[in-house]
């Protein structure tokens, strides 16, 4: 075969490698959107809907006062050590 066939026949796979990936991937999106759909009405149904779940739900994310301390006073000390082992 010559190089004129073979640089055809490769630029056919690399075509036809780049398409099947394409339809893949495009098929895909379009399953995991559609999945999507599905999956956000149960989100919906399951947000709490009195103040007293609500409240309690705000206050699930934050830092006792005590651990905020902790952790900087560790923090604190880290940078401590770490900069005067580096003079």
């Amino acid at each position: 075969m010559d190089i004129t066939a073979l640089l055809a026949q490769a630029a056919s796979l690399m075509l036809t490698g780049m398409v099947g990936v394409f339809v893949f991937l495009s098929i895909l999106i379009v399953a995991v959107k559609g999945l999507s759909k599905f999956a956000a009405p149960k989100e919906a149904q399951t947000q709490p809907s009195s103040r007293a779940t609500r409240s309690q739900a705000s206050d699930a994310g934050k830092i006792p006062g005590e651990h905020l301390a902790a952790i900087s006073a560790a923090i604190s000390q880290y940078r401590n050590q770490h900069f005067q082992s580096e003079k």
